[in-house]
């Protein structure tokens, strides 16, 4: 059985369980992996928190994700819960990606961002992730431009405080 688990079952969406008092038991790659499978898991909670501690460990510790790329990559058109779509968003940019895989990612995150029945948290943290790819990645400058002149248009309060604090 999972050691980590007992960390994340239970209650309801509202809440993280026990999350924090997991986090300072990830101490290797292994532990991470270990982590790391529970996102296969069918329980919603399970799921959506092993992506929020995975997201806050990775957060620090970018390196302990590079072992699975092909299955965060592959979660982009498999996830369809907000909580966990909006953890991938983030650690997706946390991940040397070749060009083929920019491409597909760029592209979800683009169509999550721009998506208006999409929660506002996931089409966010979509943009803050354009926005860190598009650093990385300067000719990718002119579509995240366009991306944020059709987002304006929509005049959410939530997505344009992002907008404004990508911009300084």
């Amino acid at each position: 059985m999972n050691k980590f688990i007992k960390y994340l079952q239970g209650g309801d969406l509202r809440s993280i369980a026990e999350v924090e008092k997991l986090l300072p038991l990830v101490k290797t790659q292994s532990d991470f992996d270990e982590l790391f499978e529970n996102l296969f898991s069918i329980d919603r909670l399970v799921v959506m928190r092993t992506a929020d501690a995975l997201e806050k460990i990775s957060a620090t510790n970018p390196e302990l994700l590079s072992n699975h790329k092909a299955e965060i990559i592959n979660f982009l058109d498999t996830a369809h819960d907000k909580e966990f779509m909006w953890h991938l968003a983030l650690m997706v940019s946390r991940l040397d990606l070749t060009t083929n895989q920019l491409g597909k990612v760029w592209a979800k995150l683009t169509k999550w961002a721009k998506d208006k029945k999409q929660s506002r948290i996931v089409r966010v943290n979509s943009i803050q992730t354009l926005f860190d790819l598009m650093k990385k990645h300067k000719v990718l400058e002119t579509d995240l431009n366009q991306t944020i002149r059709e987002i304006k248009k929509e005049n959410i309060p939530s997505i344009n405080a992002r907008l404004k604090k990508l911009k300084k």
